[in-house]
């Protein structure tokens, strides 16, 4: 299935760039056209997901680039899904946009070798292990990108009538709301893939937990979330572009973990090794 990656991609990117454009366009006809060629792009990466899982003969989430193509579909979904809640036509833009990139990352550095699972893979823990952590990568990626655009929307200036130009001190507030809901979910989600790791560990290692570098930046990061929930909930009263912050940085973490282990020095002792 491979083979036919470079159509995939060309696909899916003309089908979302098009609609980006479109749904700025004034008229309903144009919006829903918008929406039906975003849902068309994001429907032809799950295809090609399930295609290639039939291909493979196994779940095509071995390596970082199989995980991209997962990360990708949802972000489509999850845009579609906050746009028709919130009616942001950006949101719909920034996942597409988002979704873009993951799928040129793959096409432009593939890791497609027909891999086999190992054995510590051939669990029932595998599959929604990986598919309820890239959904909250995706979840947690979307809330990332609405504090973004909240702190440029907090520094973007406007005319008032009287004192001239200003800044607005508190248009990130708008953002955090939705930033609110999408973590609410991401974190659940990011919570469960904890448990789901250390529910195969045991299975196949008989360890629950060894602090293995993975398991450790994949702590840091849900800490770095719970640092966010509380903040929110005890300053609620505090400008929301520290919320925002907070929320940009546990990304990172997210992003560390996800990505930036595998070339630790220690990352190469990692029972996790399997996943680069």
């Amino acid at each position: 299935m491979w083979q036919y990656f470079s159509y995939i991609v060309f696909t899916a990117v003309l089908l979302w760039l098009t609609a980006s454009v479109l749904v700025y366009k004034k008229g309903n006809h144009a919006v829903r056209l918008s929406l039906a060629l975003h849902s068309i792009a994001t429907a032809v990466i799950g295809s090609f997901i399930i295609a290639l899982w039939v291909t493979l003969e196994r779940p095509p989430m071995r390596t970082l680039a199989e995980t991209r193509l997962w990360y990708s579909f949802f972000m489509g979904l999850i845009g579609l899904v906050v746009y028709i809640l919130y009616k942001q036509k950006w949101m719909l833009n920034y996942a597409a946009a988002m979704g873009i990139v993951f799928m040129l990352v793959t096409f432009f550095k593939p890791d497609t070798t027909n891999k086999t699972l190992m054995p510590a893979l051939q669990s029932i823990w595998f599959v929604p292990h990986v598919i309820v952590y890239i959904f909250a990568y995706a979840m947690l990626g979307m809330a990332t990108l609405v504090a973004v655009y909240g702190i440029v929307q907090a520094r973007r200036p406007y005319q008032n009538s009287i004192a001239g130009i200003r800044y607005k001190p508190y248009t990130a507030a708008e953002s955090i709301e939705v930033v609110d809901r999408l973590i609410n979910i991401g974190y659940a989600f990011l919570t469960f893939g904890l448990l789901f790791g250390a529910l195969w560990a045991k299975e196949a290692w008989g360890h629950y937990w060894t602090w293995d570098p993975k398991e450790t930046w994949a702590f840091i990061s849900w800490l770095g979330y719970l640092t966010y929930i509380h903040y929110r909930h005890k300053y609620k009263d505090r400008k929301a572009i520290t919320n925002c912050v907070i929320v940009i940085i546990a990304f990172m973490l997210l992003i560390v973990c996800w990505f930036g282990v595998n070339y630790l020095p220690t990352a190469q002792m990692s029972v996790h090794t399997y996943s680069g």
